[in-house]
């Protein structure tokens, strides 16, 4: 009886431990269903990485969530898993996150065509030039050869060739091939003859070349557009190529914003309709060309966003380039007596055209190189914008500024450089400038300290695409051959900080988007890229070679 009681006790206490684990489970099981009824949705969680937020206080962090295209919350890896059903994580494996750059100052669209011509960038004699010709005419039979890249100060003899050779050697094709910067062209005769310049065609704003009393084939700023003109016209499918090869180009250099410096309403209406079939995805900010067609179809209306394309400014070039002695200056130029450049449009045609974009809600980005461009531009723009604090007009490449002219920049007139060309123009600046003038040229630090920001990009494809040459030659002011050894002119060289400001948020800032992009915060834009080495900490002379392991647009990964 005592052993029948003794079972009988041995197997409540059992039946009663069961029921307290059985009452745990269930409570475990409705707890757990009600953490995770409780938990918002988000559709990727980074984490494991070094993220630059760049947000106001530059603050760094560990992990982040984006839902639907944007960021969702930064924080820790631990706790977002517990506040968030996540549908998809990435680790990032201890590498560099930022957010994705954005190029202050390029020419998207001229790149894509840029790579169905003959590229003669990085050429060293003018005979390498017309080799590049020769195999490309080769492969390609082009009726009318066109390419982009030449520049005569990389070469022994540092002039400007002639056609001859190329009439020579292609007496029935025509050629015409852009100098690196866009401002001067060669042309041989039968382009010549199909643009219908002779030696007496008249111009203004630039050059047709002649010596004793022939034409040279050079061709310098506003004249250049006749022999553009002579070209035929890409069709729909090379221009939907030339965009979609930009793309492909700019994805794998971490760019997730572009500023196309300059297009006609054709190429903003092709590129709004591939962002709506999905095909185009990066975003771009449109500075429409100053041509009167232009000017009348947008100004009177109000300007154009969508969450991928920006229509909200109007280019104007208000002189030519450094290297074809096209900037305008107030002094004559150190290397050629009597040669001050020349602005491309009267002066009264700048400044009616400027009131014009005052009275309407565009912005004014107006290029100017020499320091007699930039006075015309910013005494303008200061009049103008006296009284109207928030137009954030700009002043594209701002390259060479009197010393009494840099009072005029703030954030309502803004710099917007490309670095590069300090380190591609340094070899010969100075003899174009003078010692003194040149104090006042590619001055990014001085520019930085009295607008208190600065945009940067590259220029693209008068320099490279790549954006770790823009930050190289920014903080280190030499080119990747380290040289000079000491910097050229240091002192004008912007931190990393400001750097990676310059090249997302403060870009964002010039194009009236940094509440939407530019940094890595709640509520914008899931644009980031992750780098293979941290551009903040790797020793300098390592930044030109950084690569972009993967770029995100919208939290979809598109590199």
């Amino acid at each position: 009886m005592r052993l029948y009681r003794a079972h009988f006790l041995f197997l409540y206490k059992i039946i009663i431990e069961m029921k307290k684990i059985l009452l745990v489970c269930l409570l475990s099981i409705a707890f757990i269903s009600c953490n995770s009824e409780d938990k918002a949705e988000a559709d990727l969680l980074v984490f494991n990485a070094e993220i630059y937020t760049v947000d106001d206080n530059f603050n760094t962090a560990e992990a982040f969530v984006t839902k639907d295209g944007r960021f969702l919350e930064i924080g820790n890896a631990e706790e977002l898993q517990t506040k968030y059903n996540i549908a998809e994580t990435l680790d990032a494996g201890g590498k560099s996150v930022f957010p994705g750059f954005i190029d202050g100052h390029a020419h998207f669209y001229g790149l894509g065509l840029q790579q169905q011509r003959v590229d003669l960038a990085g050429t060293k004699s003018f005979e390498e030039v017309v080799q590049r010709i020769v195999d490309f005419q080769n492969k390609r039979n082009v009726e009318f050869i066109t390419g982009r890249g030449w520049d005569q100060n990389d070469w022994e003899k540092k002039e400007f060739p002639n056609k001859d050779t190329l009439d020579q050697l292609f007496p029935d094709t025509p050629i015409a091939l852009t100098r690196i910067d866009g401002h001067a062209l060669l042309a041989n005769q039968a382009a010549l003859d199909k643009a219908g310049i002779t030696t007496r065609t008249s111009f203004s704003g630039g050059d047709i070349e002649q010596k004793n009393g022939e034409l040279t084939g050079i061709i310098i700023d506003n004249p250049m557009g006749l022999v553009t003109n002579a070209q035929p016209a890409p069709s729909t499918k090379e221009q939907i190529n030339a965009l979609l090869d930009a793309q492909k180009l700019s994805f794998k250099y971490g760019l997730t914003t572009v500023v196309d410096a300059g297009i006609d309403k054709q190429t903003i209406e092709l590129m709004d309709s591939l962002h709506k079939d999905g095909s185009l995805k990066i975003r771009l900010y449109a500075m429409i060309s100053n041509t009167p067609e232009n000017l009348d179809h947008y100004l009177d209306k109000d300007p154009i966003k969508t969450e991928r394309l920006n229509v909200r400014s109007v280019k104007f070039y208000g002189d030519g380039a450094l290297g074809s002695r096209g900037a305008a200056l107030k002094e004559e130029y150190s290397d050629r007596a009597g040669h001050f450049g020349a602005l491309l449009s009267p002066v009264e045609d700048f400044k009616e055209t400027a009131e014009r974009v005052a009275a309407s809600k565009f912005q004014l980005n107006t290029h100017a190189i020499g320091d007699s461009a930039n006075y015309m531009v910013l005494e303008t723009y200061d009049k103008l914008l006296a009284n109207d604090e928030d137009r954030r007009w700009r002043v594209e490449h701002a390259q060479v500024i009197d010393e009494e002219d840099f009072k005029y920049f703030s954030k309502n007139i803004i710099p917007s450089v490309q670095p590069t060309h300090a380190t591609s123009d340094m070899y010969w600046a100075k003899d174009r400038l003078g010692e003194e003038r040149v104090q006042g040229a590619y001055a990014y630090k001085k520019l930085l300290d009295e607008a208190g920001i600065i945009a940067l990009g590259t220029d693209f494809p008068v320099e490279e695409v790549s954006p770790f040459l823009t930050f190289y030659a920014a903080v280190a002011r030499q080119d990747t051959d380290n040289y000079p050894e000491d910097g050229f002119m240091k002192e004008q060289a912007l931190s990393r900080e400001e750097t990676l400001k310059g090249m997302t948020i403060w870009a964002a800032y010039a194009n009236f988007e940094e509440e939407e992009k530019g940094s890595i915060e709640a509520g914008k834009f899931a644009d980031f890229i992750i780098l293979d080495k941290d551009i903040m900490k790797v020793d300098k002379s390592e930044i030109p070679e950084i690569e972009v392991l993967e770029t995100y647009v919208n939290g979809e990964k598109v590199y």
